[in-house]
């Protein structure tokens, strides 16, 4: 095999082999460090952050409720509507044993994502959905504790960005432990058919 030919496969797969090594660190292994919920490691913590109303929120106000959290943005161009739009789907076809589980989605992108603006939009994929921002700080804080990769992406000239993050869904049990982690990319059926065995 020539040198080149060894090259150009080595080129292709060192972004896989990033790409699972960063996987498996923001991950971490199963059973490892603090276990919590069914085994998810370190995965989950407290988060202090604000509401849509403008009004602090800490893990406690979920206490004794289901929470299905994403992490996103507002201006994201795709992976964000589709999976939150599946969230909503899955809620629905769970019908009124969804009323215990409370849609969360988080900002990534704080800088431009109010208040206001994570409400209008958590609201425009289901009436029950909670949007959450706050200071780099807190974000960063929230993030950490779920493990949740992002970094900004700037874009052309540099005065527009987009966000890289991962995509994760976590279910939290009412003791605000982790009792799933939904890959992206499940149809609503299979999301509502695994929110429903831990609920």
């Amino acid at each position: 095999m020539g040198t080149k030919r060894i090259l150009r496969i080595l080129a292709l797969a060192v972004p896989v082999i990033v790409i699972a090594v960063a996987v498996a660190f923001w991950l971490g292994p199963p059973g490892g460090g603090r276990v919590t919920g069914q085994g998810f490691g370190s995965v989950g913590g407290p988060i202090a952050l604000i509401d849509q109303a403008g009004k602090p929120i800490t893990e406690k106000d979920f206490t004794g409720k289901y929470a299905l959290i994403f992490f996103g943005y507002t201006s994201c161009p795709d992976v964000c509507p589709t999976e939150l739009s599946t969230m909503a789907a899955a809620l629905d076809q769970l019908g009124p044993k969804a009323e215990g589980v409370v849609p969360v989605f988080i900002t990534v992108d704080p800088e431009r994502d109010t208040p206001q603006v994570v409400g209008q939009y958590a609201q425009a994929f289901h009436p029950r959905m909670v949007g959450l921002t706050g200071t780099p700080e807190q974000i960063a804080q929230a993030a950490k504790a779920f493990r949740v990769y992002y970094k900004k992406a700037p874009q052309g000239d540099g005065t527009t960005y987009l966000m890289d993050h991962s995509a994760f869904i976590y279910l939290m049990g009412p003791d605000w432990q982790v009792v799933d982690i939904l890959p992206p990319q499940l149809s609503p059926q299979d999301m509502a058919q695994r929110i429903g065995k831990q609920i």
